[in-house]
């Protein structure tokens, strides 16, 4: 599962495209507080670039910027929040979620957590590393990540674990400056965003089948919920 957990078959191109769009209608909104225009908002740029990849319609991507920007009269406001805690058998977890409403999101994340372990800020955090993470998939077939890594000043790779991808790991700071670089060392970037790697994850040998179902579950229901915008999960592989 690694650092960015993924339902079983979950994949973007098939994945209902209201979700996705939805995800990214938010990402837009609270980037394009510090500017609408992506040429001088290099978060704001990331977002835009991925929700043409995904082909959202002009229309909503421009709603999108100016209510973030305070441009009309209906815009509204999301607050990041981070719920830190553990799945079933002490997996750490970690949800980022962009909501409206505070209180109603704490609410519904004590409930999701009632087979596993809701805690205080800081509980989980202090064993995953807080980095820069770009999927990207060769331009040509058997391009060579260890050298595209290299070249465009990302921290470290790994397969991306859909076909052909890998996921390149920059420092938090660098994210937009290798983003920009890998095109030209033959990677198309995918997405590419600031996210959360475990540095100790679980071995899932160590668990049961039944017990990984049970965790599988637990991140299933965690991601149904509308303001969940990644989950990030210590668990290896």
């Amino acid at each position: 599962m690694g650092a960015q957990w993924k339902a079983k078959g979950k994949d973007l191109a098939a994945n209902a495209k209201g979700r996705v769009f939805g995800k990214l209608v938010k990402e837009i909104m609270v980037a394009a507080r510090n500017g609408a225009d992506p040429a001088m908002n290099p978060r704001l740029r990331l977002v835009v670039e991925q929700a043409r990849k995904v082909s959202m319609p002009k229309d909503t991507l421009d709603r999108a910027l100016k209510k973030g920007a305070g441009l009309t009269d209906d815009a509204v406001h999301f607050e990041r929040v981070i719920y830190e805690g553990f799945a079933p058998h002490q997996v750490p977890v970690m949800v980022e979620c962009l909501t409206d409403n505070v209180r109603r999101t704490a609410s519904e994340f004590r409930v999701l957590f009632r087979h596993g372990q809701l805690g205080s800020s800081g509980s989980v955090a202090w064993d995953f590393d807080h980095v820069g993470m770009i999927e990207a998939a060769p331009l040509v077939a058997g391009t060579d990540p260890e050298l595209a890594a290299i070249e465009a000043g990302a921290q470290d790779f790994e397969p991306g674990g859909e076909a052909g991808t890998t996921l390149f790991l920059t420092d938090h700071a660098d994210l937009d400056l290798v983003s920009r670089a890998l095109p030209a060392q033959g990677f198309n970037v995918l997405s590419a965003k600031l996210g959360y790697k475990p540095k100790n994850p679980v071995n899932p040998d160590s668990l049961s089948a039944a017990h990984l179902d049970e965790v599988e579950n637990f991140l299933a229901a965690i991601d149904a919920n509308d303001d969940v915008q990644d989950v990030y999960v210590g668990l290896a592989g």
